[in-house]
């Protein structure tokens, strides 16, 4: 590590004043990468870096002091300027992909440290830093255990001083904020006294409990602050706004469309999606409900929800029990791999470093379903997890048939499919090959999220195309379903945040138009209020790889080849969509 932090910063120094603009943005990517994950150390230990500029980055929290916030603002607006002073004619293609996540990821960084304030706001922030600094050298085995669990020991001597921190910074927060911050710190003292306590070696186990108890007691009086003192001061507004939204969609999606267009566009297509899971349900209705006779007495929406509803009903009939579910989804993961090797959708990668686990519980707030956690970019020997979140031994009957009945036999596949094979496993592990390191680490760290998100259903579409489940009607009205949230995510996202969608608007759009269960909605409607410009990424991100791959398709005319294209794609990391056409050129 110490020869790694030596060559780095040497690297880092070498700035002649004689580069060209194509040199000037290389060392400024790679400042802008190290500097932004020294700011979270945890985020560093994720990403693989262990140690910067003579600090060991594992032994370290995250600092949210005014002081430090305004470091990183003042540091942030300077590097602004830096690129501004750029000359763009001096750019290759690739410096330009950089230029543009750069950009985007300090404009964002600005706008939340001089606008949103989440420092202020956002208690769920501080649990999901400090969980995932904890998390992260738990379960990586980029050292032996004995060191990785001196680091953590580490971590939990700053504990108190980080809570107190977040308890003096926040100062109002919505109430759903806060009452996820309350389930999601319970995970943390879970983490602390059970997961990582369990596994702590002998010659270690006095030093861990002298350092866990403070820090246990910390979370305890955190919880009791959230409790207590913030949830009376739920006055602040999660819905960012019309202007701020419209901003930060503009940064985070980069794709030359602003939230009012979109929020068309999906509006039309969930008409034209509907229509379509019409013509895919009746001759399933047929065989299924012969007595009810297509419903020719109703017309319009009425026979769509009629129809389509009753016929999702019975394919929802289909589906894991809670003690099964994991391991099913572990099958369908064997499942979808063997399909792309016999497929040759594109080349899979070299490691089998993919692990299935349960969510970790302080990140359930916002993964109430599951979700994807890259391996370290730095090292991606180290291995990626496709989380699943389990379903709770404590929900009661109908809560729990409502989760399975969603995530049913075609959905766990599906959701299989996005999240780990050809999905975002697949798609982070090519991008971890991307070279240079400072490149790999600014497209794998900060990459568009368009891109990723994008990728996990174009690739679901690509699966379905080549005849995974030998076309199975039932898959395709369940992914048509899949098309059919993934719009109502954008629409969902848009009015919450700018159009002051109801709590009662938003339900009816994904229980009455979507054909979602009680379950999903919910916790949909939760995440909704928890991010913001995220979900819009799915619907926007799908339009646009199937317009990358048309143009490649129409440039390579008899020549295309849907594997390589896909090869080619996945090679350049996370960049902008737009801008991925001009780099496979």
């Amino acid at each position: 590590m110490a020869k790694f932090a030596v060559v780095l910063t040497l690297f880092l120094l070498a700035v002649g004043c004689s580069k060209n603009s194509s040199q000037k943005l290389t060392d400024l990517s790679a400042e802008f990468v190290y500097n932004s994950l020294a700011f979270s150390p945890s985020a560093a230990t994720a990403a693989g870096l262990h140690e910067y500029k003579g600090k060991k980055l594992d032994e370290l929290l995250d600092d949210f002091s005014p002081e430090n916030l305004a470091r990183q603002k003042l540091y942030f607006e300077k590097f602004q300027t830096s690129l501004a002073e750029l000359n763009p004619a001096g750019l290759t293609p690739e410096d330009r992909a950089d230029l543009a996540i750069l950009q985007d990821q300090i404009a964002l960084s600005l706008l939340d440290l001089k606008e949103v304030h989440s420092e202020m706001h956002a208690p769920q922030m501080y649990v999901e830093t400090l969980g995932n600094a904890l998390f992260a050298p738990n379960a990586l085995e980029y050292a032996p255990k004995p060191e990785r669990i001196r680091q953590i020991i580490a971590r939990l001597q700053k504990v108190p001083l980080f809570l107190d921190q977040a308890a003096t910074n926040l100062v109002s927060s919505p109430l759903v904020w806060t009452q996820v911050a309350i389930e999601e710190n319970q995970g943390n003292m879970n983490l602390v006294d059970k997961e990582i306590r369990s596994g702590v070696p002998p010659e270690l186990t006095e030093a861990y409990a002298r350092a866990a108890r403070p820090a246990l007691d910390a979370m305890t009086r955190f919880a009791a602050f959230l409790n207590g003192g913030l949830s009376i001061r739920s006055n602040f507004d999660w819905r960012l706004g019309g202007d701020v939204y419209q901003r930060k969609f503009r940064y985070t999606l980069h794709n030359g469309v602003e939230a009012d267009d979109t929020l068309q566009q999906a509006e039309r297509a969930l008409v034209t999606v509907r229509a379509r899971m019409l013509e895919l349900a009746l001759p399933l209705h047929r065989e299924m409900f012969s007595a009810h006779k297509d419903h020719g007495a109703l017309a319009g929406v009425e026979r769509e929800n009629a129809i389509i509803g009753e016929v999702l009903g019975r394919i929802a009939d289909r589906h894991s029990t809670a003690e099964s579910y994991m391991e099913d989804a572990r099958k369908d993961l064997e499942e979808a791999r063997a399909f792309v090797q016999e497929k040759h959708l594109l080349t899979l990668p070299l490691r089998a470093n993919l692990k299935v686990i349960p969510t970790p519980e302080f990140m359930r707030g916002i993964y109430s379903v599951g979700g994807f956690n890259a391996a370290p970019a730095l090292q991606p020997q180290l291995g990626a997890f496709y989380w699943v979140t389990p379903i709770p031994a404590s929900w009661p009957k109908e809560r729990t048939e409502s989760k399975l009945r969603e995530y049913n036999f075609y959905k766990l596949k599906l959701l299989t499919i996005h999240e780990a094979m050809p999905g975002h496993y697949v798609q982070m592990e090519r991008a971890n090959e991307v070279d240079p390191q400072p490149r790999r680490l600014l497209r794998s760290v900060f990459g568009n999220g368009p891109y990723v998100e994008g990728w996990g259903e174009y690739s679901t579409q690509a699966m379905l195309d080549a005849g995974f489940l030998n076309h199975s009607p039932e898959l395709a009205l369940t992914f048509a379903k899949e098309e059919l949230r993934v719009l109502a995510n954008t629409i969902l996202d848009v009015r919450l945040q700018m159009l002051n969608m109801t709590d009662a608007e938003a339900m009816d759009l994904m229980r009455k138009q979507s054909f979602q269960e009680t379950e999903e909605a919910t916790g949909k409607l939760q995440r909704a209020k928890l991010s913001s410009a995220q979900l819009p990424m799915y619907f926007v991100g799908w339009r646009a790889w199937l317009n990358v791959r048309d143009q490649y398709r129409q440039a390579k005319g008899a020549g295309f080849n849907l594997a390589e294209f896909h090869d080619r794609a996945l090679k350049e990391g996370a960049v902008p969509l737009p801008i991925l056409s001009t780099l496979l050129k």
